[in-house]
């Protein structure tokens, strides 16, 4: 999918319009708060948004023309005034930081809103992803930033949980909505744990071998997840890692100190798509049992292929009742400090034989 300016003018023409209409009158505000459930959304979108305020050749309507060195730029992720900020710790937490040499911290992040720019757009771009994983402290001095920003800076804010924000910060953005009411499965590779669940859930019961089967291969699933992180932000640092070629020692160690960071946060977002994906299965399962109409399931893809509806009457609601409490019961485990392994045994073990 081509998650470009015209994508997103199609699928949320209204938003995008009143960013044209604020565009052309020159009254883009300084801060946005992008929420959507939909990583790739919040990934996507942000770029445009700054090439929208900084394209040096808009199009007629004002739209960002795509083809000038800002819009490449932007879309490369190598514009030079262009900064990130987002979770790199296992706990996925932004803090205010201890100082300005603090990589990834919120002093870090402001204070390069105060060096001289480097391009003649004289845009600074700042982008902040999760931001409702920054602490309280982190907030609390973000804020004074927003309440008084730098010249000709924009800050975008990317959250699925606005409501983790403090409401002075909510109420200095402008909210730009861009949801679906649809969790997309389309992490590497998801379409084949679909029918490993559907083997637990139909043709394990009473089998040790099976149960195991679908144990280990959910196991192997999981541990890939690490290597399609890495592969991911191998790809969208590939442009600036070339460039820092000409850097010195310092300047390359920050940024392979980055990438770990984000290489971390991917993980963590896919392993969260991944078990979110598992309790989905489970939890249309007893939609379904419950004589819900397949194409009223919140994603009726899930069971495209895989099931008929007489396999889920014959499944009784009772036991697919218990399969969705055993799938929440995994979320907890596997959101603390259990065993992966052991959480996904457990899990398979119980699906087949209570």
């Amino acid at each position: 999918m081509n998650l470009d300016w015209n994508f997103f003018e199609e699928h949320f023409p209204l938003a995008v319009s009143s960013l044209k209409n604020a565009r052309s009158a020159g009254r883009l505000t300084h801060a946005f708060l992008l929420c959507s459930s939909n990583a790739e959304y919040r990934t996507a979108f942000p770029p445009l948004l700054a090439s929208l305020a900084a394209c040096e050749h808009p199009n007629e309507d004002f739209s960002p023309c795509g083809r000038c060195a800002v819009c490449r730029e932007m879309a490369e992720g190598t514009f030079p005034d262009l900064i990130t900020l987002a979770p790199s710790s296992l706990s996925r937490i932004i803090p205010i930081g201890e100082s300005e040499d603090e990589v990834d911290s919120m002093r870090w992040f402001e204070s390069l809103f105060y060096l001289s720019g480097m391009t003649e757009s004289g845009w600074k771009i700042g982008i902040i992803h999760e931001a409702d994983r920054m602490n309280e402290a982190a907030q609390n001095a973000f804020l004074k930033t927003l309440e008084e920003p730098p010249p000709k800076c924009m800050f975008i804010l990317t959250t699925s949980h606005p409501a983790e924000l403090l409401p002075t910060i909510r109420s200095r953005c402008q909210t730009i909505q861009l949801t679906d009411n649809r969790c997309k499965y389309s992490f590497p590779n998801s379409e084949t744990l679909l029918p490993i669940l559907h083997k637990l859930a139909f043709e394990s019961k009473g089998s040790l071998l099976t149960a195991e089967d679908c144990a280990t291969a959910l196991i192997e699933f999981a541990e890939t997840l690490g290597e399609e992180a890495e592969k991911t932000v191998a790809e969208k640092w590939a442009p600036r890692l070339a460039e820092s070629e000409n850097l010195e020692s310092a300047g390359k160690a920050l940024i392979e100190k980055r990438i770990k960071g984000e290489e971390s946060c991917e993980y963590r977002r896919l392993r969260d798509l991944f078990l979110s994906m598992i309790h989905a299965y489970f939890a249309q399962l007893a939609l379904l049992v419950s004589n819900t109409p397949a194409e009223l399931l919140p994603n009726p893809e899930l069971f495209e292929h895989s099931i008929r509806q007489n396999e889920a009457e014959e499944f009784g609601a009772d036991r697919a009742f218990r399969c969705l409490a055993y799938a929440e019961d995994l979320l907890r485990a596997m959101r603390t400090n259990a065993n992966d392994q052991l959480a996904i045994r457990a899990f398979c073990l119980k699906i087949a034989f209570k």
